[in-house]
């Protein structure tokens, strides 16, 4: 069976995440979705987004890359605002799926902010 390779970075909000006040956390959250789009429009993401009824809370997303190494994407996704500021942690590792499967579309749903 022949599969295409990605690199899947879940994020993760640690037990001892600091706290900061409500302006610093909008700017780190600007400043992540910022990065984010960045590295879609570099083609280092092929698709990123949060979770929503997921059994453990502490997952917040995934980020969905195209790097072609571990260790690069590692890089990339600790290089995020939100984990420098220690409000996310990731988890990297190898997602296989059929050749196009990330080109089909999910469908469309409304999240409040």
């Amino acid at each position: 069976m022949e599969l295409e390779a990605y690199e899947l970075v879940l994020l993760w909000r640690p037990a001892d995440a600091p706290e900061y006040d409500l302006e610093t956390l909008d700017r780190l959250q600007r400043e992540h979705l910022d990065y984010l789009a960045w590295l879609r429009e570099q083609g280092s993401v092929a698709t990123n987004g949060p979770v929503l009824g997921q059994p453990d809370p502490a997952l917040r997303g995934l980020t969905v890359f195209r790097t072609g190494s571990v260790e690069e994407t590692r890089r990339l996704a600790e290089d995020d605002p939100l984990v420098h500021a220690g409000r996310l942690r990731v988890d990297v590792m190898t997602f296989l799926c059929q050749p196009g499967a990330l080109r089909d579309r999910g469908r469309p749903v409304t999240v409040d902010e």
